[in-house]
């Protein structure tokens, strides 16, 4: 589900990786506002506070906002960056290291959050903003943008768009082609949510941990893909 890039990717390959991300996203957005009250999958709301605060002549907390809006955008261009660089010298595992660089962040978060609880709650968001910005950025570039986990705003948006034109595609082909968007987006919504109450539950009983299970999921994702992708490659040398 990571390797796969354009015409060689699937449906299938689109509802697994987008069922994956999404269930973490959904995990990191709802822990992440239970720590510190702040949305940390994406920054649409942020540009709303940022101006806000210019307006209160609030300059502090608009340079805060700010970096909020920052961080989530280096997320995204250090994940393309290293994928670019990557994919020149050996595209085997070009998807697999902004992945696990998002591993790492949310290990750190969860192993050191609740030193930061108390006065360092910046860093918390941060961070959490940086490793959205890279899985967002990292999924947009698999899918060729089919797939994008970090936020339902676009998704609702392009689902009410498809299935009004459910109403006035006829043509087979056409309809079939609807059909299999409706159903990513739909996946990506559903799983968006499930993450949300999963990672709601968490924090509510073992707090920064949280963080540390939906590292694991992700891991969890990265090793079944190596997996798989390995065993195809030997399975298909046997047969040669």
């Amino acid at each position: 589900m990571f390797r796969h890039q354009g015409k060689k990717r699937t449906l299938s390959h689109n509802l697994k990786i987008a069922s994956l991300l999404s269930f973490v996203a959904g995990m990191v957005n709802v822990a992440g506002y239970f720590a510190i009250q702040r949305l940390t999958t994406n920054v649409t709301g942020h540009f709303a506070f940022f101006v806000d605060e210019v307006f209160k002549l609030n300059f502090f907390g608009a340079f805060v906002y700010f970096l909020y809006i920052l961080f989530f955008f280096l997320g995204s261009f250090v994940s393309n960056f290293l994928i670019e660089i990557i994919s020149r010298i050996n595209d085997s595992y070009v998807y697999i290291v902004p992945a696990f660089i998002e591993c790492i962040i949310l290990c750190l978060v969860g192993i050191y959050g609740h030193l930061l609880l108390n006065g360092n709650q910046n860093i918390i968001a941060c961070s959490l903003l940086f490793a959205m910005g890279l899985q967002n950025s990292l999924v947009t570039t698999i899918s060729n943008a089919s797939v994008r986990t970090t936020h339902l705003t676009g998704l609702f948006t392009d689902l009410g768009i498809e299935v009004s034109q459910l109403f006035f595609y006829t043509e087979s082909e056409e309809k079939k082609k609807l059909i299999s968007s409706i159903k990513l987006r739909l996946t990506i919504i559903s799983f968006f949510f499930i993450g949300g109450i999963v990672g709601g539950i968490l924090y509510s009983r073992i707090v920064f941990k949280t963080f540390l299970f939906t590292a694991a999921v992700l891991a969890a994702g990265l090793i079944y893909d190596t997996v798989k992708f390995n065993v195809i490659v030997l399975s298909r040398k046997i047969k040669k």
